[in-house]
């Protein structure tokens, strides 16, 4: 048991190494290339066709290339292990710090004025917009788990939310059958809306756990006013519409966590093909 801790240990220490590594190489090459650019404009030479500028956007495009190359890397697992081509969180790192520098590397390579032309606009919109929404998923990730993980009691599947709320729904109406009046009518006003199915609300982004305390508040009130066994179908149907509103929480964080792909993903390919486009232009004018 405790050769398995220190082994866990001794792997956080690691991977918390290597992070910190990761972040103080890429801060490195970043400053190097701050210095870099100081000097280019004490030359005067800012001209992204020529110079310095053409040699910043060589390196933006390779930062690109090698920061998308996490893609590929994820879909030939088997065969990239094979060849010994690097762990899956090296790559990751790379795609995170790569795509930080690649971004700083346009800037310079523009020299921090405004694209000209349909075609470096696209360019410069496209990379702006998938650096963004790069930091917006890594923003995801490193807090919806936390978000989760931190007074919910539930952990379920995205994909199995319907299914159970379902079941939660069947489970109410079983209840509210054979109870009396008052119980019935709590289900009907209150509990029969929210199992009806699962729904993605804004606020638990804000607050996940607040969020259910405050609407499970008439059920307190309900119980000191009733007794025996309304009071315990009151309290059972408290429990059920707890776990719908945890499913709720849910259903919107992790669907916010998958759902940030799609606006990274796709703008990542255009934005691939059209840094392929415009170094082919370069090179055949």
């Amino acid at each position: 048991m405790s050769a398995n801790v220190e082994t866990r240990s001794g792997a956080r220490r690691a991977g918390a190494a290597e992070a910190r590594a990761w972040r103080l190489g890429s801060a490195g090459v970043g400053a190097a290339l701050v210095l870099l650019l100081l000097v280019n404009v004490a030359m005067g030479d800012l001209r992204p066709s020529a110079g310095f500028g053409l040699a910043y956007g060589v390196l933006a495009a390779v930062a690109m290339l090698g920061a998308a190359a996490l893609a590929v890397r994820r879909r030939t697992m088997r065969l990239s292990t094979r060849l010994g081509l690097g762990r899956t969180r090296a790559w990751l790192y790379f795609h995170l710090y790569g795509g930080t520098l690649f971004a700083l590397l346009v800037l310079m390579h523009t020299g921090f004025q405004l694209p000209a032309g349909v075609l470096g606009w696209w360019l410069w919109l496209l990379s702006l917009w998938t650096v963004l929404t790069g930091f917006l998923g890594l923003a995801l990730q490193q807090w919806i788990p936390k978000a989760l993980g931190s007074g919910l009691g539930l952990e379920v599947h995205y994909d199995r939310i319907p299914e159970l709320v379902a079941e939660l729904r069947d489970r109410a109406e079983e209840l509210a059958s054979t109870a009396s009046e008052p119980v019935r009518q709590l289900h009907q006003r209150q509990v029969a809306p929210e199992l009806a199915a699962p729904t993605r609300r804004w606020r638990y982004f804000i607050d996940p756990t607040g969020s259910i305390h405050a609407r499970l508040r008439a059920f307190e009130y309900l119980r000191g006013l009733l007794g025996g066994d309304d009071r315990d179908g009151v309290t059972e149907l408290e429990a059920l519409l707890r776990a719908k509103l945890e499913m709720d929480a849910h259903y919107t964080l992790q669907w916010a966590l998958r759902s940030w792909l799609y606006l990274h993903v796709p703008t990542s390919l255009v934005l691939v093909v059209l840094v392929v486009v415009h170094v082919g232009t370069i090179v055949y004018y």
